[in-house]
Order: structure tokens, then sequence, then C-alpha cells
């Protein structure tokens, strides 16, 4: 009897596909999107919800306490606040959802259930959409397919990592040929926001994103923090979004996981209504649309304080908006930013070219370093990421022993580091590679460091009078040194070995003709 073969488990992105497909041409791209993002919702809140359940009623057991307590106690919410879990009435649970999958009234209890989770659970004010379903007009026989196709998501593969990000992230990439959208709105990979947080460590006090998306930069800073065993309740975060579903999706990603945050009251644009004017804040780890056009009105802003000190951003780019942005939210202590930009930030001119040479010459710039293609869903341009530091003077920052590195920058230049890719064309970081970057940052700012700090074609520490003598450009070529390698060549050597191979082929040649003839002579067939 043949083997019966063992089903290959689906990945994550199979799943999402297999959405796509259910609601394809059914609905619009963007409530595609959203039914998906809402159902994972259900199902993680509900998960998460039926562990700590279980909890609650084995510890009560173990305190041999009787059933009718038991059950009193394991529907009261406090039990579920404490720990950062939702707490859900019986019909907003996600196995309740999939029992009654098949009813003809499911879109309305989908729309009953966000609707109390969001009344029962306030840090979700806002959060949930209300009566997406019902307005979705799909019929049940759709939606029972997606909510039994969302239930094939394993919460022991997918539920540590940032599965609502990761979610989002997939739909941006499969929807990104928006022309109506500017490149940027996407999710910032892990390994890069991993490689910020290990630059700027931001193991304690105010971290702040100015266009936080669905909130995913904070969520893997979070589980940085936790992973080099730091205290996330010690960390506030604070952001915004101008996008209203966005604004709802970072909010719902935040939540869920239980960090504490401020995002604002609403959903509007960080420039023309900054929800945080007072803030000062330690770190800033961000990853702001690129090249963003029409960000204000020609005559709007051009007093605004944030820009005190330097020329206006021009209305064409908010590149340097977004950097005057976050410069003015920095601690001016020893506050510490990392977050990408266009690599066309780095030699701009105009009033572009005025706000850089500003910025050095005020010496805010520590690091510059040029990512490889390729690392983004939604774009696959190269992209630069800066970090600005308020204190560049000698001292110590956690456990390292730190020198002056005023009126000096680093330049990094990672394009050739492409070689790592995953899902057939993307380029990551590995671990290792992160650990590698993070040396060589580390290394420029140690006291044992050489005057002189450079390695060929990828890093080299560069001193303000060159810069200044490179008219203030920030693009690492223009600094590092590229080796010609073709000058590496010993010609002469070179050509000895070519012309010993060449006289070793005409040899051969010449033995296998004199074999090929006397063949022919054995069997009476003469060659001259």
């Amino acid at each position: 009897m043949a083997k019966k073969q063992a089903s290959k488990e689906l990945t994550l992105e199979q799943i999402l596909f297999n959405c796509r497909d259910i609601l394809r041409s059914k609905v619009e791209k963007a409530d595609n999107r959203n039914a998906v993002l809402s159902l994972v919702f259900l199902k993680f809140a509900g998960e998460k919800f039926q562990k700590r359940r279980k909890e609650i009623i084995d510890e009560l057991h173990q305190k041999n306490m009787p059933d009718e307590a038991i059950n009193a106690l394991c529907d009261a919410p406090a039990g579920y606040g404490k720990v950062n879990v939702f707490y859900l009435t019986e019909t907003c649970r996600w196995n309740y959802i999939v029992d009654n999958a098949g009813s003809e009234n499911i879109a309305e209890m989908l729309d009953t259930a966000m609707a109390d989770i969001e009344e029962q659970n306030p840090s979700l004010s806002g959060a949930l959409p209300q009566k997406f379903f019902t307005m979705l007009r799909v019929d049940t026989k759709t939606i029972k397919a997606l909510i039994d196709e969302i239930n094939k998501i394993s919460p022991e593969r997918f539920h540590e990592k940032d599965l609502i990000g990761r979610v989002y992230e997939y739909f941006l990439q499969v929807f990104s040929i928006d022309e109506r959208k500017d490149k940027g709105e996407f999710y910032t990979p892990k390994c890069i926001v991993d490689l910020i947080a290990e630059l700027i460590e931001p193991y304690q006090g105010i971290i702040y994103d100015p266009c936080c998306g669905s909130g995913g930069m904070f969520v893997q800073s979070m589980k940085f923090v936790e992973a080099h065993g730091g205290n996330t309740t010690s960390i506030r975060v604070y952001g915004q979004e101008s996008t209203p579903s966005t604004y709802r999706l970072a909010k719902m990603n935040l939540a869920i996981r239980g960090i504490s945050h401020d995002l604002g009251k609403e959903a509007v644009s960080t420039f023309t209504n900054d929800q945080h004017k007072d803030l000062k804040v330690d770190y800033i780890m961000a990853n702001p649309p690129f090249n963003l056009k029409k960000w204000r009105a020609e005559d709007e802003l051009t007093t605004d304080p944030r820009w005190s000190g330097y020329t206006v951003p021009p209305v064409s780019n908010a590149n340097y908006a977004w950097i005057l942005q976050m410069l003015s939210k920095l601690n001016t202590t020893d506050g510490i930013a990392g977050f990408l930009l266009a690599n066309g930030a780095l030699g701009a001119e105009g009033d572009e070219y005025k706000i850089r040479k500003q910025l050095i010459e005020n010496d805010k710039v520590e690091a510059i370093i040029v990512l490889p293609r390729e690392m983004f869903y939604s774009t696959d341009i190269s992209v630069t990421l800066w970090i600005l530091n308020n204190n560049k003077k000698a001292g110590e920052r956690n456990g390292r022993r730190l020198r002056d590195r005023q009126n000096e920058i680093l330049f990094v230049d990672l394009r050739t580091w492409n070689t790592n890719i995953y899902e057939k064309s993307y380029v990551m970081f590995s671990p290792e590679q992160i650990a590698d970057v993070k040396k060589i940052y580390d290394g420029f700012q140690s006291v044992e460091r050489a005057e002189t700090y450079e390695q060929p074609e990828l890093y080299r520490a560069v001193k303000l009078d060159e810069i200044q003598a490179k008219n203030y450009s920030l693009v690492p070529s223009q600094y590092i040194e590229f080796v010609d390698h073709d000058l590496e060549i010993d010609y002469q050597t070179e050509m000895q070995r070519v012309q010993t191979e060449l006289k070793d082929l005409l040899t051969r040649e010449k033995q296998s003709q004199n074999q090929l003839a006397e063949a022919f002579n054995n069997l009476g067939y003469g060659i001259d």
C-alpha cells in the first residue's frame, strides 16, 4: 500500500495569496487588504485571549477553587488587562467566529465583534474598522472562505513575529503598482529596523516616529530591547501617521502587543498638524515617504519654528523637511536619530544643499550608510540610513568609551551586500552582516580607534575640511576609495601564464592529431 504523502504546510504568503484570490474582482484593493487585516486581528486577539484564559483556569485549579468560582473569574476582564491581553466576550472570540462562519449574518457578526472589542478595550479606541463587513457587500460563501483561509495561519509559526505588519507589507508589495502613491509607503523590513536599533541603541526613554505607518518600527524596536535584556516598560512610544486606515492599523498593531503609545488624536500630516509640538525625545527611528512632493502649499509653513536656523525646505521634495522635523524633536543634549531617505538627498542642490551644508556645519550628522537595492517590496531603489547625533563628544554610552567625533562623519557603502536573497529577489541583511555594520560603527566611535579609519570599498571616517572641499556632498563614493582591480594584475606574469597554457593546449592538440592518424593507418587508411 502506498504511503500517504504529508501535506505541505502553507507559507504566510501562500495563505495571503489565497485570500486575495477569494476576494479577486469582488472588492477594491484597499478593502481586500483591510478585510484580511481585520480577520488576522480577530484571530490574533482571539488566540491570545484563549491562551490567557487557559492560564487563569490552570492557576485557579491549582488553588483548588470550585468550578463556579473558576467560571466567574476566567470571564472577569481584569485578569486579561493586567497582562495586556484584550478581554473578549464569547461572540468576539475567534473560535466562535469560525464555528459560525457559514451563518447568513456573518458580516453583521464580524462588525458587532469589532465594535464590542473596541468598546470593551479603551486602548483600541478608533483603531478598528466599524460596519466594514456589511458595507463590503460580499456573499456569505466568500466571507466563510476567507475566514477558513485565515484560520490556516499557524500561531506557532507566525504570531511571535510582527504578523500584522507582515500582512500589511505583503499587500503593499502586491498592490504597489499604483501611480497615485508616492514611493515610500511601505513597512520597513525587520532586518533594517534591527540595524537601526543596533546602531542607536534605544534601551530606555522616548522613541518617536513622525510617519509611523503600521507601527512595525516600534514593534521591532521593542523586540530588540527584549532581546538585549532591556526593560520595555521604561520606553515610551510617540508617533504620527497621516493615512486614516494606516493610523488605525498602527493603533491596532501596538495595542494588541501591549505597547504603550501616543499616536496623536487623529490621522493628520506631521507637517501641517504636528500632534506632539512640545515633545523632546531620546531616539528617533523612521522611514519617511521618499521624495514626497507638494507636502505643503507654497505660502504655508514658511516661518515654522521647526526650520529655525535653516533654509525653508522646498515644496518639491520633503526629504529635508523630514530631517528638520526630526531634528526639532531630538533632545538637544544627547538625542540620536536613525532614519531612511532616498539617495538623492545626499547630493541634492538648491535649498536642499543649503540645509545639508548647515546640518554639516552644525555637526549633526554622524554616519551615512548606503544600503543595497531591492530591500523593500514597493520600491527597488537604493536608500540611505542617516544617523544624526546631538552629542558627538567623548564620553561613555552603554558601557562603551567613546572618542570625540566632532566635525567628523562615518561613510559606509553596503551596496554590494546584496547576496542574501529571500522570496526570489529581495535582499535582506543576515544577523552576521548587521553585527559587522555595528562593529564598523562602534569602531568609529571607540577611543581605541586609529587616526585613519577606513577600509577601501566599504567605509571611511572623513573630517569636516574634506567634506567642505567636496562642496558638502554626503555621497559615500566621494570619500570611500574604490580599487581598480585591473591595476592589480601583474601583466608580465599573466602573459607568461597564458603563453604556457596556450603551448600546452597546442601540444595536446598535436598529440590528438597523431593518435587519430595512427588509428586510421591501423584501419588501412593511409594518412600522410
